[in-house]
């Protein structure tokens, strides 16, 4: 028992077993020699154009192969002929110049009524049928038609054939067909198309034996007829050609005294259909032209293109100075012209990066090289020092410099991660206006001793509607940064003030200083990495990394915002005789403009822009 229990634990469950063979369908599937063509974009629009016209050229030559409705429309026009041939018979009409005429006294039946005889009298009905007379009428009524008729008596004897009164020759399996009439080439095409369409499409149809002068109660329907009953048949010849057949009793006061057998030319009907077909066959060439046109013009206006993209993609991956080899389609107004922008764009923006990455690791080693090689110098100072204040003092030195280090490398640590830290993380709404009340309350009680301090003003009292998206930390970091550099320059009993206020679908926040300005030329590039222009006491030792701005930058850009710099300035007062001199510099404004959250639509995170 225990043996059996640790077998059926072997075994693995059903679901996972048909799980293993899914994928190792799926596996092989690619991998068949027959569904290799397909594999390729080229191959998949040829293969489901084909396939959709295929299909369709296939369900309308199905379609005329089943149309039994002219099949049905033939057996009622030889049931037709049938009856009229068969009443001339049986009233033994007599052939005169240009028509038949028909003995009254000698009809089977005239308006449903029976010619009465007396008892004694020899009934017209048992005298046999007259070849003499037959022979006239099958010669005079069949004569504008290409049908065939066939008399036989009441036990089956051959009585007449139309085609030998005709001088058509008996042959031993099959009559002439319609498109015998047709050239040889195209008779063997059509020949050759009948045995395809039989090959895909087999018939169960019993075949036609020529019986020629033999007894005529070989035939079924001629079997039938003999018995009263008219019937109808659908046989096919050697070549698959099909004919309808169709008997129909000869009476006389109702008793049978023979059965006239009348039959369609072989392939008639197949002629009938093979003119549909040709009608078919030209506006399938034509969709076929169309479709390997348009099949064509698909593949090497999206597959090609798609192609060419692909092999440049790969060389510039193996090589990014590849870059301008990238074939450009952006001036096609479709998706390939989008997408070959886009993937311009993306491969522009990648190369900056890799150059950005490259700056950011040569201005990094020299960051860190400064304080390291000023600690160097001060610790080598050291050992030359004479008394214990100048020991104390280069300690101090040291210990600045490694905070000063420090703080590079925390800067540094930060810088790296915010790309990463914005692409991952999901968006959330912020309400600004929270967000900074906060944040002045709270630099305000960190510098509860200083005589600087920092205003808010919100333009709505009510301060709603200024959510926007984002993440509250970085978002946070942003103003962090714009408030402590605008405190780094703010004079003694200054006051740095932010303003938040609404513009169209924008939010604007303002922090403006007292300090001394920005020079006009360094506007841009104060947001530059390791950029620093600060007063001595600030720039010395490492309180700041040049770093700040240069965050706050890339962090406003990933959330589709806006940031710059500009001085706060008012006229200069004007003095009488002198030329206007240049505007009062009040200090330095700093402006972020953000989208609001109405005007971002819903997304996973926050849409990255670079620049």
């Amino acid at each position: 028992m225990a043996v059996e229990a640790q077998r059926r634990s072997t075994v693995p469950p059903l679901k996972q077993r048909l799980e293993t063979a899914a994928t190792s369908v799926r596996t092989a599937l690619p991998r068949l020699p027959i569904l290799r063509p397909i594999r390729t974009l080229a191959g998949r629009i040829f293969f489901f154009n084909l396939a959709g016209l295929a299909i369709l050229i296939v369900g309308v030559l199905y379609l005329s192969k089943q149309q039994a409705w002219l099949i049905e429309a033939k057996r009622e026009s030889l049931r037709t002929q049938g009856e009229i041939i068969a009443a001339a018979i049986a009233a033994n009409a007599a052939l005169q110049t240009d028509s038949i005429v028909l003995d009254p006294t000698r009809l089977p039946s005239l308006d449903g009524a029976l010619i009465q005889q007396k008892e004694d009298e020899l009934p017209s009905y048992e005298l046999p049928i007259s070849p003499e007379n037959v022979k006239p009428i099958l010669s005079r009524l069949l004569q504008p038609t290409r049908n065939r008729a066939r008399v036989y008596t009441r036990d089956g004897t051959f009585i007449a054939d139309s085609d030998i009164l005709f001088g058509r020759e008996m042959r031993p399996v099959s009559y002439p067909s319609v498109s015998s009439e047709t050239p040889g080439l195209m008779r063997r095409l059509e020949d050759f198309g009948a045995r395809l369409l039989a090959f895909f499409w087999p018939t169960d149809l019993p075949i036609y034996k020529e019986l020629g002068r033999g007894n005529g109660t070989e035939y079924v329907e001629v079997q039938a007829a003999l018995n009263g009953i008219a019937t109808a048949m659908l046989r096919a010849n050697d070549r698959g050609r099909r004919i309808v057949f169709l008997a129909v009793p000869i009476r006389r006061n109702k008793v049978v005294q023979g059965a006239l057998l009348l039959q369609t030319r072989s392939g008639e009907i197949d002629d009938l259909i093979a003119g549909e077909r040709k009608i078919v066959a030209m506006l399938s060439l034509m969709a076929l032209l169309a479709t390997l046109g348009s099949s064509i013009m698909l593949a090497r206006s999206v597959a090609g293109p798609m192609r060419k993209l692909a092999v440049a993609a790969n060389q510039v991956r193996v090589d990014i100075s590849n870059v301008k080899s990238l074939p450009d389609y952006s001036a096609r107004d479709d998706e390939i012209g989008e997408m070959s922008g886009a993937f311009r764009e993306m491969t522009e923006a990648l190369l900056r990066r890799i150059e950005a990455s490259e700056k950011f690791a040569a201005d990094v080693a020299h960051e860190l090289k400064n304080p390291i090689t000023a600690a160097r110098s001060t610790a080598e100072a050291l050992a030359f020092a004479r008394t214990e204040d100048e020991r104390r003092e280069l300690v101090e030195l040291i210990q600045l410099d490694l905070r000063r280090l420090n703080r590079l490398i925390t800067d540094i640590s930060n810088a790296s991660r915010l790309d990463a830290e914005l692409m991952l993380r999901q968006a959330e709404p912020v309400d600004l206006a929270s967000m900074l009340d906060t944040m002045t309350i709270g630099f305000n009680d960190r510098f509860s001793d200083d005589s600087r301090r920092i205003a808010f003003h919100v333009t709505d009292h009510t301060r709603s509607g200024f959510v926007v998206r984002g993440h509250d930390v970085r978002i946070g970091q942003v103003f962090t940064n714009l408030v402590d550099n605008a405190l780094s320059f703010s004079p003694e009993n200054g006051t740095v003030t932010v303003r938040l206020r609404r513009i169209g679908d924008e939010i604007e926040i303002a922090v403006e200083d007292e300090g001394p300005g920005i020079p006009e030329d360094r506007l841009a590039k104060v947001f530059e990495r390791f950029y620093t222009d600060r007063p001595a006491t600030e720039s010395k030792h490492g309180k700041n990394s040049g770093l700040g701005l240069s965050i706050s930058r890339e962090i406003v850009l990933a959330y589709r915002g806006r940031i710059w710099a500009e001085n706060r300035t008012e006229p200069a007062p004007a003095v009488e005789g002198a030329a206007q001199a240049p505007p009062k510099v009040l200090g330095a404004r700093f402006v972020v403009r953000l989208p609001s959250a109405t005007a971002v639509s819903s997304r996973t995170g926050p849409s990255v822009r670079r620049r």
